[in-house]
């Protein structure tokens, strides 16, 4: 009895860890029963301060379109590019905007195919025909005494030449299904306003993040030369016996560590660029420089409620969501209209007989009344699609109406943050650059040590990485809060007037 129940013991035991072991196994394999990644940052974020981390803002939610382009053609030499042209050739180049443009196109084809139900179909069958025919083929037999009827009949000739009318006079169905593809077709339409501003949305972000990796190479090189001149300076002063070694060590130290910021800087900037590239469809290899730089001009404050209804009234995307909820009201229409009698009519004319220079002419008219008695439950399965899908676009409509809340409020709070951030930024450059100063003249003066210059140094690196960041969270916080109210384009051209 114990012995079995030992057995039983560890073969549950067994079992369970094996199991186990199977499900960490899983949770180890990247893709497996992991949470999703977040958004990939295209941009870089690489301090210039050692001493303190100052992250870039999250890149825009766009779809993975709005990374590509049909690059363009290769120009020779050097092409200056402004903000302004950056957004332009976005919007001619952009993969979003270009895929989003032959959605259009689709829907101008959909909508034609449901409006071909409703318009008249005419068509044209000129017919001439050369037969004989034997009888015995279809079991035809004629044995009459006295009488040769032949079981071979021809050749003989005819001819026919209609022309064919077919037109629905009443299908509700019909008729609700081109209206939903007009809806539909408004829908795309709006996509495609929409897609444009998330155009200018990735070309901003990108195109401001490459600057400030421009901006942190500018002050990493202004750094590397001031730790430059303090190590030729403490160099100096240890072989004129008036300072230790460390002092020397610890500027070197300084003097590396600055140039291995500038490298990166710069690799950070060359990345950027390709990734600016990419997005305005520049051909691959193309030279260019960025010729706006990030400057600070004050916007003027937007209330929310402004905004808000500026948004309501301007998103493309919130006008696309609903004209999919109409579009699939009608849907729904088209679905129930399964029940009711359609009602068309058939007509052709022309001439008809045995030779074209004796014919007549014929004729055929009819009207039909087609009523749906027992269709096995495809219409009430139609209805039921129909209603899941008409909450589905209220739904998508209102999630969106709550997302443009709170997109209006985040742009507008960092709006106001990184301009309260700027100012202070700007304080603490000119506070730190004195303090190095100071620093620089006591070290002279023989009154400290490097440590309290190399300190200086990072402080300066560190006022202005934060003024980079602050500077750039703001002009983007602008681009942003120009996508939230649905006015990206005017409002790029209104906030940077190609400074």
């Amino acid at each position: 009895m114990n012995s079995r129940f030992l057995k039983s013991f560890l073969a549950l035991a067994f079992l369970f860890f094996g199991s186990t072991s199977i499900a960490f196994a899983q949770l180890a394999q990247p893709g497996l029963a992991s949470p999703q990644a977040g958004p990939s940052q295209s941009g870089s974020s690489s301090g210039t301060s050692s001493g303190s981390q100052t992250q870039s803002p999250v890149a825009p939610q766009v779809q993975s379109n709005f990374s590509g382009s049909v690059p363009g053609k290769f120009v020779p030499g050097v092409v200056p590019i402004t903000l302004q042209d950056a957004i332009e050739r976005g919007l001619k180049q952009n993969l979003g905007a270009l895929l989003s443009n032959q959605d259009v196109l689709a829907a101008h084809g959909t909508r034609w195919q449901q409006l071909s139900a409703l318009l008249p179909h005419v068509t044209a069958t000129p017919l001439v025909n050369v037969s004989q025919v034997n009888l015995k083929e279809f079991g035809l037999s004629f044995n009459v005494p006295g009488a040769n009827i032949p079981s071979i009949v021809g050749p003989f000739s005819y001819f026919d030449a209609r022309a064919y009318l077919s037109q629905q006079l009443f299908d509700w169905k019909a008729i609700n299904k081109t209206r939903s593809a007009n809806e539909n077709l408004k829908s795309a339409e709006y996509s495609y306003k929409d897609a444009r501003d998330l155009v200018v949305l990735a070309v901003g972000y990108n195109y401001l993040q490459a600057i400030a990796d421009e901006a942190r190479i500018e002050t990493a090189a202004a750094q590397v030369k001031t730790a430059q001149a303090l190590y030729d300076q403490a160099n100096d002063r240890f072989t004129a016996g008036t300072s230790p070694a460390i002092d020397a060590l610890r500027a070197k130290v300084e003097l590396q560590t600055r140039e291995q910021q500038l490298i990166q800087a710069r690799n950070d900037l060359a990345i950027q660029k390709l990734t600016v590239a990419r997005v305005i469809g520049l051909a691959p290899g193309q030279q260019f420089n960025l010729t706006d730089k990030s400057p600070y001009a004050p916007l003027e404050g937007i209330t929310v409620d402004e905004a808000l209804a500026r948004a309501y009234a301007n998103r493309s995307d919130y006008q696309a969501a609903l004209a999919d909820i109409k579009a699939m009201e009608f849907s729904r229409k088209a679905a129930v209209a399964g029940y009711y009698p359609s009602l068309s009519f058939d007509a052709d004319y022309g001439i008809a007989g045995q030779h074209l220079s004796s014919n007549h002419g014929v004729f055929d008219a009819r009207g039909t009344l087609t009523i749906p008695i027992f269709q096995g439950g495809s219409v009430h399965g139609d209805v039921l699609q129909a209603d899941a899908q008409l909450q589905q676009s209220r739904d998508r409509a209102e999630n969106l109406r709550g997302q443009i809340d709170a997109d209006i409020r985040t742009a507008i709070f960092n709006l106001q943050s990184s301009a309260e951030l700027v100012s202070v930024a700007r304080s603490n450059i000119d506070l730190a650059a004195e303090t190095l100063t100071q620093s620089i003249d006591r070290f002279a003066a023989g009154v400290t040590d490097t440590v309290e210059v190399v300190q200086s140094q990072e402080a300066v690196a560190s006022a202005n990485e934060q003024y980079i960041s602050s500077l750039y969270n703001y002009n983007y916080a602008k681009i942003s809060l120009a996508r939230a109210v649905g006015q990206a384009e005017l409002g790029v051209k209104e906030y940077f007037k190609g400074k």
